[in-house]
Formats: C-alpha cells, sequence, structure tokens
C-alpha cells in the first residue's frame, strides 16, 4: 500500500473523514504532516491504534498543543480508548510535566469528551487511602526501579535526603501508579514518550529498562518512541532512541 492510501486508511479510522486534498491556507504543509503519520509511521512497529493514540495524547499533553490534543481524544475514543483511560494518561503526566501543565491538557480532553456527550465528572479511581499511598507507591517503585532514587539523594541535608525521595515515591507511584486503569507496562511506555518530549536525556535509559522489566518489547519501545517523534520533533526523537538502544543493545 502507498503512503496516500495508507493515510486515507488511517485517518478516515482515527478521525472519521479524508485527509487533507488541497484545502486550507497550508495544503502542501498538511499533505506532508498526514502522510508522514498516518501513512507512515503509524504502520511501523506492532503497536495498535489504540497505543498509539494514548502516545499521542501524552506527547500533545507535554508540548501543550491543546488544539491538536482535542483532536486526537475524539480519535483516542474512536480507537477503542475508553474516557476512564485517556483521563488516567494524561493524569499520569502531572508528575513530569508538572501542574499547571496538566491541567491545562486536563481541560482540553474535558471539552473533547463533552463535545462527545460523554457526562463528567468520570468515575473515581483512586484505590489507596491517604494513610496507604506512600508505602504502595514505594512497593510498585522498587519491584521496578529498586532504591535508586533513595540511595543517589541519602546524601542530602535533612529533611531533603527523605522528602525528595518520597514525593516521588508517593506522587508518581502512589498517587497515580496504584489508580489501576492502565496496566504497569502502558504507564512505563507512557512515561517513557513524556520524557523523550521533555528532552529529558538522564532519566531516559532508567525508563527505557522500566519498561522492559515492566513487559514490553525492544520493538514496542522503539515504536513508541518513533511513534512519537513527528509530534515532538528529529532531535528530541532520534536522542531518546539513542537512549533507548544504549540499554537495549549496548554494544550496538
Amino acid at each position: 500500500m502507498d503512503r496516500i492510501k495508507a493515510c486515507e486508511e488511517k485517518f478516515a479510522a482515527l478521525f472519521g473523514g479524508k485527509p487533507n486534498s488541497g484545502e486550507g491556507n497550508d495544503p502542501e504543509l498538511m499533505q506532508i504532516l498526514q502522510r508522514l503519520i498516518f501513512g507512515e509511521i503509524s504502520y511501523t512497529g506492532p503497536l495498535d491504534d489504540r497505543m498509539r493514540e494514548l502516545i499521542t495524547c501524552v506527547v500533545l499533553s507535554t508540548c501543550q498543543c491543546l488544539p491538536q490534543l482535542k483532536a486526537h481524544t475524539a480519535a483516542a475514543l474512536n480507537a477503542g480508548v475508553s474516557p476512564l483511560e485517556l483521563r488516567e494518561a494524561i493524569y499520569s503526566c502531572m508528575p513530569f510535566i508538572g501542574c499547571p501543565r496538566t491541567l491545562n491538557a486536563v481541560s482540553a480532553m474535558d471539552e473533547a469528551l463533552s463535545a462527545r456527550g460523554i457526562a463528567l465528572p468520570l468515575e473515581g479511581a483512586s484505590r489507596v487511602s491517604e494513610d496507604e499511598r506512600l508505602a504502595e507507591g514505594r512497593r510498585i517503585q522498587e519491584a521496578i526501579y529498586g532504591t535508586e532514587i533513595r540511595d543517589e539523594f541519602a546524601s542530602l541535608p535533612r529533611p531533603f535526603d527523605q522528602e525528595l525521595p518520597d514525593v516521588l515515591s508517593g506522587w508518581l507511584f502512589g498517587d497515580f501508579y496504584t489508580r489501576g486503569v492502565l496496566d504497569g507496562r502502558t504507564r512505563e511506555l507512557l512515561s517513557l514518550v513524556v520524557l523523550a518530549a521533555l528532552g529529558a536525556d538522564r532519566q531516559l535509559p532508567a525508563h527505557v529498562f522500566g519498561c522492559l522489566k515492566s513487559g514490553c518489547t525492544a520493538e514496542e519501545v522503539y515504536t513508541a518512541l518513533l511513534h512519537a517523534l513527528p509530534y515532538m520533533g528529529f532531535p528530541l526523537g532520534v536522542n531518546a532512541i539513542r537512549a533507548a538502544r544504549s540499554v537495549i543493545s549496548p554494544d550496538g
């Protein structure tokens, strides 16, 4: 299948319409974009459309591309992502991109969900109590990453030696990973592409390892990063793929 035909089929499946055929002020640019993403990259690697749209939505949230996030919220639903799954994916960005940007992304998502007639707020997903969140977060974190963060910051003066690792354990793993809805493999893959979009090169190798330990294959890791590349740009995408290769094929 050539790229134009492939683009038409993928675009129809995700957006229920036709790709650009000459409309607007910049039709050539839109055709370059659409044929690359929907006619080529969307067919490369083993991930399905559902996972690809989750990846797209968290990268758009990271980059604060809110008009595009609204469009891809609809595409994610068309690909079979449930509203709860999409909400959890965007919620989980908060420890990486911060509170304000996450709130912006959630607002854009909610607007798109409401436009589809989905009642808000969605049902709650919290599964741990305030008293349980830190211990449960540590349990999840250490099963994947061990005590690396706690060990690294043990030399900080008190109370920072304890507070910094506890914020990570309690916030990322205790507040979000415990919520269910998305499995650990999905959460790790989404965390990886968010870090890639941020250019967080130092954290990328550890999270590639986290993906592999959570059940992702090497092909899925590379596919996720390639799929995210058009949304974050070539330099960030290639740097992330290099980081993945350093873990997957350290002698390659």
